[in-house]
């Protein structure tokens, strides 16, 4: 009898430091990051159905071929290593000609059309960082506008991205483009909402200079805010060839100064 109750006292202790150890496990889970994915062994982490699980703030916007485009980015990730990173929506995405008004560059365009900040968030990790990228060149938010989000929540979104970048790859130089002019009427934005997130977005650059703002807006538009003819397309919302040109060229110089190139 004595025996058998060691025993069970044996397992008693046993079971109670089982529970103690799963105890410590799930803390320790409950406070890591939640911002962004941890990379997949066989393909992009799909897109969360539930919006409790995504993280930053603001627009949701899932389309069927935004997941084509996660699995193209995913198949080219070991290709794209070491390259300039250039992520956002359509502005971005429909710079087809980047490669080749970069030459000498190595660039990886992941650019989602129709993508609010929230989406670049969630897959920041997985597209973008895991490149391990020379520098990140950002343009996004424009579709936060259409969503009608607080502004606010368009630079909570971005700081994170910073925060991540910084925590991950310390130093990698980041360049934050400030969003363009629109007038397309089927897509109306509050134009006053447009100055003022590009001042939020303006707000991101720090002193280290690791973070520094492409005022894009300023490049492309005319005197009075407007897009300027010459760098949209008829939709007056998408950068023209010639303002994506305009775009590079206010690029370079950047680059140049954070010895990127």
């Amino acid at each position: 009898m004595k025996l058998r109750s060691n025993l069970l006292g044996a397992v008693a202790v046993f079971l109670s430091m089982l529970l103690a150890w799963n105890g410590s496990s799930v803390a320790q889970d409950a406070t890591a990051p939640t911002s962004a994915p941890a990379a997949s062994p066989t393909g992009p982490t799909p897109f969360p159905k539930d919006a409790k699980d995504w993280p930053g703030q603001g627009a949701i916007r899932v389309f069927p071929y935004m997941n084509d485009n996660r699995k193209s980015f995913w198949a080219k990730r070991e290709a794209r290593q070491g390259s300039v990173v250039f992520a956002g929506d359509s502005l971005v995405g429909g710079w087809k000609t980047m490669a080749q008004d970069l030459p000498g560059i190595p660039v990886a365009n992941l650019g989602i059309g129709g993508e609010p900040t929230r989406g670049l968030l969630f897959r920041f990790r997985e597209d973008v960082l895991s490149l391990h990228p020379k520098a990140i060149v950002l343009l996004t938010g424009s579709n936060d506008l259409s969503a009608q989000q607080d502004i606010q929540q368009t630079r909570s979104n971005l700081a994170e991205m910073i925060a991540l970048a910084q925590r991950e790859q310390p130093g990698v130089p980041i360049v934050l483009c400030t969003i363009p002019p629109r007038a397309n009427p089927k897509a109306p934005i509050d134009s006053n909402k447009l100055v003022a997130v590009n001042k939020l977005i303006a707000s991101l650059a720090d002193e280290s200079q690791h973070v520094v703002v492409l005022d894009l807006y300023a490049l492309v538009a005319d005197p009075d805010g407007s897009p300027h003819a010459d760098y949209f397309v008829d939709d007056k919302l998408h950068l023209a060839p010639a303002g994506q040109k305009r775009w590079r060229d206010g690029l370079l110089p950047i680059l140049k100064r954070l010895n990127v190139g």
